[in-house]
């Protein structure tokens, strides 16, 4: 198990076993949110089996499978929805964690600015590069400024926090 957390509250990881959600739950994760879709998995890492063994360790389970290359509006809008209603930290994982830290990124831009994002996901190894015409699209909501990011930290007691010399510390 590889799990790559890009904020305290969210990490990704590349394909989880049912076997690793009882850790997954000892680490401290409250959700996890499936991906992959069922056709790139055999039956023992689909989602009923997943399910199962999430439930049983404890664990929320999301399904919000992923195609690759056919990434929807409809997906960013569930991440967003299931990172932003859990209990506590969240675990996304597909094949490799990149469809998983997209999601993110996209769900993720406003407040955080598409340097920000592509950044928090090269310091775990994804290069997010490509997505930056996409990410500065939506980045009009975006907030840009440290000062700002850290009054809205202060405001809400909650990330994104930025220190003034643009070190990211807490992003939530």
């Amino acid at each position: 198990m590889d799990i790559r957390p890009l904020t305290p509250d969210y990490a990704v990881a590349p394909q989880i076993d049912p076997e690793d959600l009882v850790a997954i739950k000892a680490a401290g994760y409250t959700r996890v949110i499936n991906n992959r879709p069922d056709h790139e998995n055999p039956p023992s890492h689909q989602t009923a089996a997943m399910r199962a063994a999430a439930e049983a360790a404890g664990l929320e389970y999301v399904v919000n499978p992923v195609i690759g290359g056919a990434l929807t509006e409809a997906n960013v809008e569930a991440q967003a929805e299931a990172i932003a209603n859990a209990t506590g930290p969240v675990l996304a994982y597909c094949a490799s964690g990149n469809r998983s830290s997209i999601c993110w990124a996209l769900a993720k831009v406003g407040p955080l600015s598409p340097d920000m994002l592509i950044a928090i996901a090269a310091r775990q190894g994804y290069n997010l590069e490509w997505l930056r015409p996409q990410l500065e699209a939506l980045e009009p909501r975006a907030i840009q400024s440290p000062e700002a990011l850290c009054a809205l930290c202060d405001a809400r007691g909650v990330g994104p926090c930025v220190c003034a010399k643009g070190e990211v510390e807490h992003v939530r």
